[in-house]
């Protein structure tokens, strides 16, 4: 690879995004290995699987929650990749936007494991609320500087 060097700040906000892209490959595994499983067990075809939505209540909730927050992960998340990418093309990364990208992305894998195992609201709202927390201050603080820190 060629081009410029990235600050350290730049880099791990950089990293964020690729570890949470990463995390939406190990929950896309995840969700079709308890999917597939499943409608076999169910004895739908993939064709019964055309529009996802002809699937619900077919199949084991605990296999829906999987896929449901397969499925947030391809949603708010991308809110979260356009700012973290803003925030280092326009040279404004600096450490709080770093540790903002990061604890989006530890907030979305907690949020990810509460979703696809036990499932309660309550804990799944708070660390959803606290991962657009972080997304908005980095809104924020990139939107008041300008572009620039």
């Amino acid at each position: 690879m060629s081009g410029a060097t990235p600050s350290a700040d730049a880099a791990a906000v950089l990293h964020a995004i690729l570890a949470l892209a990463g995390w939406s490959v190990v929950m896309l595994a995840w969700m079709y290995a308890t999917r597939l499983p499943a409608m076999t067990r169910a004895g739908l075809a993939p064709q019964d699987a055309a529009r996802i939505a002809d699937l619900q209540g077919r199949l084991p909730r605990r296999v829906e929650q999987v896929a449901d927050n397969y499925n947030h992960l391809m949603e708010a998340p991308t809110v979260f990749y356009a700012v973290a990418l803003a925030v280092v093309a326009l040279g404004a990364a600096d450490g709080v936007h770093a540790a903002c990208a990061w604890a989006f992305v530890g907030l979305r894998v907690a949020h990810s494991i509460v979703q696809a195992t036990r499932n309660p609201v309550v804990p799944r709202l708070v660390l959803f609320l606290a991962s657009w927390f972080a997304v908005v201050v980095m809104l924020v603080r990139v939107a008041l500087a300008g572009g620039a820190p």
